[in-house]
């Protein structure tokens, strides 16, 4: 920080420049750093002084005084200089860190917004661990590679009972099953180290994906509801109290065709899914999936807008006024009506800043509440974030799920396509409708 500070005061006028600067640390050059420093010395401070020694005798004192006052100048300058080096750049540590710890896929964010016990989310984290080590090019870390996975298994053997003892009865066969692919079968943690020793990245990534879906299916079946309290006030509003997948078939309004990027032939509609999450959004997901029984969106129009298709219902069937949900990293409960402030940390566990997310605009009359209806897919674009890839619009919106099948179709829809059809496909028997919003279907 006292660098920073003299440097501010030197650029700003406010401290005179050593013709003797510091010797250079051994092994470097300072040649530029002459040039620039004694640069600023001779066109400022000297240049000043210079010119006053010209001047008649007459004139001295108040050349004197008008030094005296570029001094002071400079010194405030520079005390605001030293104040943004100071308070501003911590402000902004969040939007403009490149190590933001962000989930950057719908997978990864979906997987870790679900609430399992401890020693499930420990094996998570370290085969995500592997994850990250993979994309480090040419000379992988196996070795920190194999520690992973090896304290995975440790944690899975160690553990067996525990683990299985938090899935409800009617689940603990699949969970068995489960339980042993990850350790045994093709795909598993055993797999894993083969692949490892073989120093195979590409046989070992695909892999690493299968693992990871069995860890969250094993997850799914140790969360069978909320793991916390709805406030008093929201009983009464539909709620999701899992995950849910709705499916929308997409048409082009002029006739056109989509084109799948993987292949395959032209189509005139497109299927969409998405899997919205009733763990960290239960009122926005369960309003949502209400909203798609009663046929609210079918046949509606999509808009388009700067990184967002936008979908209004237009049936006339209202949904719930929701309050703005946003459930923090680290948090065990959503916050309500309260956006988060990225720039001082917060970080939500459903980003907006992911391509496909799927969120609720606001209200027409508040930003602390949703719109009843009217939510958008989010087209994330890292070139209108900023370096830490966070969206701008981070924490402001209630986030409630992500696109996982059909994405690249979210490209070519434009402004005038159509939803044909939209379908809550899973997750009906998580949906809870109170009598009051039951009675207005």
């Amino acid at each position: 920080m006292a660098s920073r500070a003299a440097a501010a005061m030197v650029l700003a006028g406010a401290l005179p420049v050593s013709p003797n600067p510091p010797a250079a640390a051994a092994g470097t050059k300072c040649c530029a750093w002459r040039r620039r420093i004694f640069g600023l010395h001779r066109g400022g401070i000297r240049r000043r002084i210079s010119c006053s020694s010209h001047r008649h005798p007459d004139n001295t004192s108040r050349a004197a005084e008008e030094g005296v006052v570029e001094m002071l100048k400079g010194a405030v300058a520079a005390l605001a200089c030293i104040a943004q080096i100071s308070m501003s750049l911590p402000a902004n540590a969040i939007l403009y860190s490149p190590d933001t710890n962000v989930p950057r896929t719908g997978e990864l964010a979906l997987r870790r917004a679900i609430p399992a016990n401890p020693n499930m989310k420990t094996i998570q984290e370290s085969l995500e661990d592997i994850s990250y080590l993979l994309r480090i090019p040419q000379r992988k870390p196996y070795g920190s590679m194999e520690g992973d996975v090896k304290k995975s298994m440790k944690i899975a053997m160690d553990n067996k009972d525990a683990i299985l003892a938090s899935i409800p009865v009617e689940l603990k066969e699949k969970g068995s099953k489960l339980y042993t692919s990850l350790l045994e079968e093709k795909g598993g943690l055993q797999t894993l180290l083969k692949y490892i020793k073989e120093n195979d990245p590409d046989r070992l990534s695909v892999a690493l994906a299968s693992s990871l879906d069995t860890v969250a299916e094993l997850e799914l079946l140790q969360a069978p509801g909320l793991s916390f309290l709805l406030p008093q006030q929201y009983l009464e509003y539909p709620r999701l109290t899992g995950r849910g997948v709705v499916e929308f078939s997409v048409e082009k309004g002029d006739g056109s065709t989509f084109f799948p990027t993987s292949g395959g032939e032209p189509k005139s509609v497109a299927t969409i899914q998405v899997v919205i999450d009733g763990y960290s959004a239960p009122l926005t997901a369960g309003n949502f999936a209400k909203l798609v029984l009663d046929g609210a969106y079918d046949g509606v129009t999509l808009k388009g807008a700067s990184q967002a298709i936008i979908a209004d219902n237009e049936s006339g069937k209202k949904g719930y006024t929701v309050p703005l949900e946003v459930m923090p990293a680290g948090q065990f409960e959503p916050l309500y009506r309260t956006p988060l402030s990225i720039q001082d940390g917060e970080l939500p566990v459903l980003p907006l800043s992911v391509y496909g997310a799927v969120a609720m605009a606001h209200n027409v009359d508040s930003d602390e509440y949703s719109s009843p209806s009217q939510f958008f897919f989010y087209l994330y674009d890292k070139r209108n974030s900023g370096l830490g890839g966070i969206s701008f619009d981070e924490g402001q919106f209630s986030v409630f799920g992500y696109t996982t099948d059909g994405r690249e179709i979210l490209s070519q829809i434009k402004a005038g396509d159509i939803i044909r059809s939209a379908k809550l496909v899973q997750g009906r028997e998580r949906l809870v409708l109170p009598a009051e919003a039951s009675g207005e279907s």
